[in-house]
């Protein structure tokens, strides 16, 4: 029930692959796809005793960790509540710690410390006040948690690294890493053991601080210390902080030494490594582990292609993130997800390569491959920084034209000025209207938008501009002086 919310992402990783794979309909299965919050998971385990399957209490403990999990907390709430309520299982201080949690997850920790207040005694151990202590430290009450910190320790309560590293995270989250030691000693004073997790805490608080002296220090305690694992991501951890404090030569020797600890099929490991040689920008360095990871997965998902793809782009490896593109295209096992071949894409158009990036949208778009308006806007937006403004419009239509769903897009305000322009000089009275038409489903009108509908309306004679002012004028749109510039156009 540990919790970290602002320390970075690699501090801890996970992998989960998915498949394809027929089971029998269990729990779980007419559990999980409810992925609507507002949807209440009751009526599916009341049906399913109902009908006269039978329910374990094993199998609704994995049910409350998956959804935990996959944060999904009122739904495991809701589980845990119709256990201990039907009486299928009699709560133990795990499950009432489990059930706190989600409480304060759910509720806040007011309406956690209502359910631990009314726990009987026998149940309020070292897993519920620590649960406690997690509702405290997440919403970042600094009183609170400290209160209850010293209460842990009076009842001695706190003698596992738990304790200790929720207020490391809380000191962490709130900003204050140079309190974060300080608990680290307390820790060792109190023949409290720091687990590899307290480490990694104090690094980082080191490393925010630029303090790699420290970090060094913090290093070769846990390699001193038996019963601390050393890890591939201890040593990326610091690694990424002597790079951003531009000592790559220190960077490399931890990488190596991270590099090393991976254990076999670890594919979060070698993407992890991948992005930080690419923030060395060491092009040799990303290929060689693509390399190694190829063999070593031999399945590779989606995330490991935006990974090495991003980290490419990053460097400015574009033939080689193609390359990339092309045996993903080519692998076996992994749905079609835009955000990979977008990376290329992005890369292209940040490059000022819009016609290849255009060119591979178009490719996506003739074998019957999603695309999105961001992207087809973007490569637009490439072409108006060049002045390409015919292009522009090319890209704009064919972005307002794609199915986006439930998410509306909005185009930046610049490529529509710039296009709504150029089309109401050179397009046809019915092309301005049906860009226009196709702009009220992303955006209001606005007085470019007018001005490129009465510019092409002159060019075509005039016969609406008229009835155009009394539409502004009905939208509240009030003429300025380009207004009165393209209207004195109409006598010529």
């Amino acid at each position: 029930m540990n919790i970290l919310r602002r320390i970075p992402a690699n501090l801890f990783t996970s992998r989960y692959y998915y498949t394809n794979r027929v089971k029998k309909t269990t729990l779980y299965s007419k559990i999980s796809p409810l992925g609507n919050p507002k949807s209440s998971v009751y009526p599916e385990l009341q049906n399913w005793v109902h009908s006269g399957n039978k329910v374990s209490v094993a199998e609704l403990i994995r049910i409350v960790h998956d959804l935990r999990r996959r944060k999904r907390f009122l739904h495991a709430l809701e589980v845990s509540k119709w256990m201990n309520e039907t009486g299928v299982c009699i709560f133990s201080p795990t499950e009432h710690a489990v059930h706190l949690d989600l409480i304060g997850r759910v509720h806040g920790f007011v309406s956690a410390e209502d359910y631990f207040e009314n726990l009987k005694e026998q149940y309020k151990n070292d897993k519920t006040y620590g649960a406690l202590l997690n509702c405290y430290v997440r919403q970042q009450n600094v009183e609170k948690s400290l209160s209850h910190f010293e209460k842990m320790k009076e009842l001695g309560f706190a003698s596992s690294s738990l304790t200790y590293n929720n207020i490391m995270c809380l000191y962490t989250n709130i900003g204050q890493h140079e309190k974060v030691p300080g608990v680290l000693d307390e820790m060792k004073e109190e023949n409290v053991a720091p687990d590899n997790y307290s480490y990694r805490i104090c690094i980082n608080a080191f490393g925010v601080m630029s303090d790699f002296e420290r970090i060094g220090e913090i290093l070769r305690d846990m390699e001193r210390q038996e019963g601390v694992t050393m890890d591939w991501n201890t040593y990326a951890v610091a690694a990424k902080f002597y790079i951003d404090g531009g000592d790559p030569d220190k960077a490399i020797e931890l990488l190596r030494k991270s590099e090393s600890r991976l254990e076999s099929k670890d594919g979060e490991g070698y993407n992890h490594l991948i992005t930080l040689y690419a923030r060395l920008g060491d092009k040799g360095e990303v290929l060689r582990l693509w390399g190694l990871e190829k063999d070593a997965c031999k399945r590779r998902i989606n995330q490991d292609y935006l990974t090495v793809l991003q980290s490419l782009v990053k460097i400015d490896a574009l033939k080689e993130a193609e390359e990339v593109l092309k045996e993903w295209e080519s692998s076996s096992g992994n749905c079609y997800d835009f955000r990979v071949p977008s990376v290329v894409i992005r890369g292209y158009a940040g490059k000022g390569m819009e016609e290849k990036a255009e060119a591979m949208l178009e490719d996506l778009a003739r074998r019957g491959k999603a695309t999105t308006p961001d992207s087809w806007g973007l490569v637009a937006a490439a072409y108006v920084e060049k002045g390409v403004l015919d292009n522009a419009y090319k890209c704009m239509k064919t972005a307002l034209g794609v199915e986006l769903g439930q998410r509306k897009w909005r185009p930046g305000l610049k490529v529509v000025t710039s296009v709504l322009s150029w089309v109401g000089d050179e397009g046809s009275l019915r092309e301005v209207e049906s860009f226009v038409a196709s702009l009220r489903n992303c955006m209001g009108v606005n007085r470019e938008v007018y001005h490129a509908l009465v510019k092409a309306d002159i060019r075509e004679g005039g016969s609406n501009v008229d009835t155009l002012l009394q539409r502004m004028k009905e939208d509240k749109i009030g003429t300025d002086d380009e207004t009165m510039a393209i209207l004195s156009t109409r006598s010529l």
